[in-house]
This record gives C-alpha cells, sequence and structure tokens, in this order.
C-alpha cells in the first residue's frame, strides 16, 4: 500500500461515516439459508492477493464473490480472474450499499488495523457478518466499538487469528490444558522478520504500525495459548537499529508477562531479527515449536518424544471454513472479537509500560 493510497483511503473513509445505515433491518432477521457464504475482501493489498483470495479457492464453505477496493484498476483485474460480477464491486464511498446485496454474507476487513474499526462497524450496520485481519484495531475503546456494532445488528465478528485453527497450535493448548507435563514454568516466544519499507503503513504510527501491530501479536498469542491464561502484569522495552525507517514507531519490542499460576513469559517481537519459535517450560518437561506462526503449518516436539506436526492444507482456507461454519450453524466462533480485544488489552498495558519504564498491570 502505497503513500498515496493511504492518504485516499483515510479522506474516503470520512467521507464514507456520513453514509451509514443498517441493511439489518432488510436482512439480518431474514437472511435466506445457505451451503456456501459469499465473501467480499475489503483492501486488496498482498494478503488479499497473495493469501486469502488464493485460499478461497479451496473452501467450502465460502467462496469470493466481491471485493471494496479504491483502484478501479485492481478491480478491472480482480473482475476478470476471479469472475467477480460488477454489481459486487464497490469502493470505499459506495461500500455501504453493500447492505442491498444478498450475494454478499461476509465481509472481510483487511485494511490498516487504524481503519479496522470504522469498516466493521459499517458492514455490521449493512447487516453484514464480519471477519477481521489481527491485530483487531489500535485500542480497547476501538475494539469494544466494533465487538458492540456486531452485537446490536445480530452479525458474527471473527478475527483473523489463522493460528488458532492449526491442529499444531491446537496440540500444544491440550498439552497445557489436560497437565500432560505438570503446571506451565515459563514460556519464550518469539515473532520477528526483517522489514526494510520505509513508505508502508507498519511505519505509520497514525495507521497502528508498530511491531506490536503485526508481528508482537503473534508472540503474545503464543504466550496466552501456552499458558491457558491471561496476563496479569507486564514490563517492556521498546527499541530500533533503523531510526531512518522506524521513526514513529518501535521495530523491536521485548516483553516481560506475569500470569495468575505464577507462570511468567519472555517475549520478543522485531521488523529487524528473523525469528519465530516457542519453548513451553512446565514442571515435568517441554514442547517446542518451530515456527509457531507459519503459514504452512507449525511444527514441533515434546520432552516425552512425540512429534508435532499435524497435516495442514491450507490455514487461511481452514480458518474460513470453520468461520462460516460457526455462522451457518450459528455456533461459537474459535477467535470472536472477545479474543482480539484480549490481545489488545495486554497491547495496550505493553505501550504504557514503555513509556513509564514500569511493571504494569493488565
Amino acid at each position: 500500500m502505497h503513500i498515496e493510497r493511504r492518504d485516499f483511503l483515510s479522506t474516503l473513509s470520512m467521507a464514507g461515516a456520513a453514509t451509514l445505515f443498517s441493511g439489518n433491518v432488510l436482512f439480518g432477521a431474514t437472511r435466506p439459508k445457505k451451503d456456501k457464504l459469499g465473501i467480499a475482501l475489503v483492501g486488496l493489498g498482498y494478503y488479499s492477493t497473495d493469501v486469502l483470495a488464493p485460499a478461497l479457492q479451496l473452501t467450502e464453505k465460502c467462496q469470493l464473490v466481491g471485493i471494496v477496493t479504491g483502484t478501479p484498476a485492481k478491480a478491472e483485474t480482480w473482475k476478470a480472474k476471479y469472475n467477480i460480477a460488477d454489481k459486487n464491486i464497490y469502493n470505499y464511498k459506495n461500500f455501504d450499499q453493500i447492505a442491498n446485496n444478498p450475494d454478499i454474507d461476509i465481509v472481510y476487513v483487511v485494511l490498516p488495523p487504524s481503519m479496522h474499526r470504522e469498516f466493521v462497524v459499517r458492514a455490521a450496520k449493512a447487516g453484514k457478518h464480519v471477519f477481521c485481519e489481527k491485530p483487531m484495531a489500535p485500542s480497547v475503546a476501538d475494539c469494544l466499538a466494533m465487538i458492540n456494532a456486531c452485537k446490536s445488528n445480530n452479525v458474527k465478528l471473527a478475527i483473523g487469528y489463522r493460528c488458532q485453527h492449526d491442529p499444531n497450535i491446537q496440540a500444544y493448548m491440550k498439552a497445557t490444558k489436560e497437565g500432560k507435563f505438570g503446571k506451565v514454568k515459563m514460556v519464550t516466544s518469539a515473532a520477528g522478520y526483517i522489514d526494510n519499507r520505509s513508505n508502508h503503513w507498519k511505519q505509520s504510527k497514525a495507521l497502528g504500525g508498530g511491531v506490536m501491530g503485526d508481528m508482537g501479536v503473534y508472540a503474545l498469542q503464543g504466550a496466552r495459548l501456552a499458558t491457558g491464561e491471561e496476563p496479569i502484569s507486564v514490563i517492556a522495552q521498546a527499541s530500533t537499529t533503523r531510526p531512518e525507517i522506524y521513526k514513529e514507531v518501535e521495530e523491536t519490542m521485548m516483553f516481560m508477562l506475569d500470569f495468575p499460576s505464577g507462570a511468567r513469559a519472555a517475549c520478543q517481537t522485531s521488523f529487524g531479527i528473523n525469528m519465530n519459535y516457542l519453548q513451553i517450560t512446565y514442571e515435568k518437561g517441554w514442547v517446542r515449536m518451530e515456527p509457531q506462526s507459519g503459514y504452512k503449518g507449525n511444527k514441533g516436539s515434546m520432552s516425552d518424544g512425540s512429534i508435532i506436526d499435524f497435516p495442514l492444507k491450507n490455514q487461511q482456507a481452514k480458518q474460513m471454513d470453520e468461520d462460516c461454519l460457526a455462522i451457518l450453524n450459528n455456533t461459537a466462533l474459535i477467535a470472536p472479537g472477545e479474543e482480539g480485544l484480549r490481545d489488545i488489552k495486554v497491547v495496550e498495558a505493553i505501550y504504557k509500560s514503555v513509556a513509564s519504564g514500569k511493571n504494569v498491570k493488565i
């Protein structure tokens, strides 16, 4: 996403806010039963183009039927490639008209985090279920507004935590829950890669950038899922080795979490270091995952010799199919809006700790 497009989207976002209306009255209670749900992707950057759209060709419970983009040339390309009908192509100004389109059941928001709240709320008011990419939003207040909008409009909100749908991740969560090796004592969780860009949203504070707005959530999720608990306090330190790129936001974050059981987690995340692993030390054993958040599945081992290597065709396809099944059957989502909120509560505390230099209660 280039600077020009970001500016364009911001302008359109403000313009579109005045046109909100609720399509829930029309479609919420009378939405016809389907076997396969129609998805519209909002924002056609890398993740939509290279990851989600291909994954939607593998899904069984949903299909790509619409797009929302501010770039007409992209719209034409997608229309031809995925046979998208003209009536299912929207821009950021006429987005709210999606309420009148029965082809589209779900709006998948794939925009910079600063724009998640606006488009989740607009989608909910249009009577559409919502998938929203992680992190959920830059603030707890944003998350609550998104959750409340979806509840009041009787639609579901799922956060794109693909890893929680991965059977390999679920394997170590099960080991903790069942007490396979006793209580968790210490977790080391790391997630990072080298990002040399200088004009992406990840380097912009206003757009929700900074490493905690991306890879940091994986490091945090690793600790939360490994312990099966919510942290009660954190102490954190932010840094950068490339201030010419990361002038507004942190490049690297290190944080230590305390949990109610007494378990602790040392987490690190960075846009300047390649790392992706999780080590869980229990009273009577250990689990190690490397990678812990890869697209093609995550592999690991346990101290009793067990291997964690469940086959996975496509994380995103599994995520979307399972979330669609929850909508179709009206059952609980694996990662609803409340799960995204839990992470952002910790992220806010991390930034407070960085600012104060002190341990912060969550």
